[in-house]
């Protein structure tokens, strides 16, 4: 006759084979639910490891599995020669009843918090639910070139690194870490920069660096500039800090320096955001008299100069204009950029260079935000710098780019004639379009989406004097390219005759 314990297990637990979780831990977890609803008491015995497989016809080992995935949780006791017992593990926190809501409340998470706090209209998220099939950004890389089996590999031999284990936990670094070196050394030979580990400090994004970069120069109602057109992002970024933004005019060779000299005096400018490379969202680039006249500027006034270079990768024609900060002799330009652009997200990074006072203060932000940081990364990434894998993946993936962006231009020319206008940019991942005349972009926006396609309101510029559309193409092959630009023609004349 069998045991009644025995016959309590077959009724409680059901075995799926197919089931992608491993058969050891669906039993357990089946065993951890029987005792916690009270069917297997504390002290019962459970069959033996023989007992057990036969009942269930399950390898032995796999019961011994199971029995030790219940030890190591505290659920049983197995004691030599004796049996395996049920424990109830001790409760550490009771149980608290509310006395003032009725029963079927007490378990149910609030809403809304019981005291005041000031929310944030700066850090409002920009990000648009849709369910189209099809969408424009502001010019974001592809993942699917993202070479995935290769970095499978590369992943797991990092992991394998004996030498990884003994960082973790560090408690300080005695030097800099060999993915700082490589990255320097990467840097220096790419960006015409010559700097060492002690001028770069290493983040998880762009956006990470200029929040700590923000908390060290930006006060409230310190004035900080930017183009009449920037990046919303930073924007958002330098509002949370309390600074006054004010705005420069943008024109075909960048910011206007002679405004600034104009309408601003000595000691009234904290610093100055600039995307000197391809300005956001323009994509017009910083020229060379008026980056020296910049330059000239901040040393007269003593302000700081933020670089960020978010597009320098992909440039792909003729030769990319170096960073004002690779011959910043004075100290005045805070450059931010990222390294991996070609590479899934979670393997991106970004990266601040910068005098050594400044860098060993933003250090110590860094730390309260991500101590640890993330070693297998960095691990990887300079293994792939030294190989010279980072850069031809580069090199392989501006081709395909600078494909898509002339396929671009021929279907906008073939679908629009006289009335989109842009510039072929060198570089970068995004064509500036213009309007004339000019329409509602909400409208066009509204009409697209019924043909399912998708504008964010990010990349759409309009007032008075302006109709435009920054429209990313980075992430879309020539299929979806033609498709977008017939399916914004339609959007197009939808509403020319509305």
């Amino acid at each position: 006759m069998n045991s009644p314990v025995n016959e309590l297990l077959k009724q409680l637990i059901y075995l799926e084979k197919s089931n992608s979780t491993a058969v050891y831990i669906q039993v357990a977890q089946q065993i951890i639910n029987a005792i916690q609803r009270g069917y297997l008491i504390e002290g019962t015995c459970l069959p033996g490891t023989r007992p057990f497989s036969q009942l269930f016809h399950i390898n032995r080992n796999t019961v011994v599995a199971i029995y030790d995935e219940l030890a190591s949780q505290g659920w049983v006791e197995i004691i030599p020669n004796k049996g395996t017992f049920v424990l109830v593990p001790e409760q550490k926190t009771a149980a608290i009843k509310a006395t003032s809501h009725p029963i079927d409340q007490v378990h149910e998470y609030s809403k809304t918090t019981g005291f005041s706090f000031q929310p944030s209209l700066n850090l409002a998220s920009t990000y648009e639910l849709n369910q189209s099939k099809y969408s424009i950004n502001d010019g974001q890389p592809d993942l699917r070139l993202h070479p995935t089996h290769q970095f499978s590999k590369w992943y797991s031999a990092t992991m394998k690194r004996k030498s990884l284990i003994s960082k973790w936990n560090q408690a300080s670094l005695s030097s800099y870490s060999v993915f700082e070196i490589q990255l320097c050394n990467y840097l220096n030979a790419t960006r015409g920069f010559h700097i060492k580990s002690h001028h770069l400090m290493s983040t998880r994004s762009t956006e990470m660096s200029l929040y700590i970069v923000s908390q060290l120069l930006l006060k409230p109602k310190d004035t900080i500039l930017v183009g009449n057109l920037s990046n919303y992002a930073a924007n958002m970024i330098f509002q949370q800090s309390g600074a006054s933004i004010k705005t420069i005019p943008i024109d075909d060779d960048g910011i206007d320096v002679e405004y600034i000299r104009k309408h601003f005096t000595k000691h009234t400018i904290r610093c100055i955001y600039v995307c000197a490379h391809r300005h956001y969202p323009t994509t017009k680039t910083l020229s060379a008299e008026r980056r020296l006249q910049l330059m000239q500027l901040a040393k007269e006034y003593q302000f700081a100069i933020i670089e960020d270079d978010y597009d320098y990768d992909f440039q792909f024609d003729g030769s990319a204009m170096l960073p004002m900060a690779s011959s910043d002799a004075n100290g005045v330009i805070i450059y931010l950029g990222k390294l991996g652009q070609s590479l899934f997200p979670s393997f991106q990074t970004g990266f601040v260079i910068a005098p050594e006072n400044l860098i060993l203060e933003a250090k110590n932000y860094l730390k309260l935000l991500d101590r640890q940081g993330d070693l297998i990364q960095e691990q990887m990434l300079a293994e792939l710098i030294y190989e010279g894998e980072i850069h031809r993946l580069i090199k392989k993936n501006i081709i395909i780019y600078k494909h898509r962006r002339d396929f671009l231009c021929e279907c906008l020319a073939e679908n629009f004639k006289q009335h989109v206008f842009w510039e072929k940019p060198s570089g970068g991942l995004a064509l500036w379009l213009r309007f004339e005349p000019q329409i509602s972009l909400v409208k066009l926006a509204d009409q697209a989406y019924k043909n399912d396609l998708f504008l964010p309101k990010t990349i759409l510029y309009q007032d008075k004097n302006m109709c435009c559309i920054r429209f990313g193409f980075g992430d879309l092959n020539e299929e979806e390219i033609d498709i977008i630009v017939k399916k914004l023609r339609m959007a197009y004349d939808l509403v020319l005759s509305s």
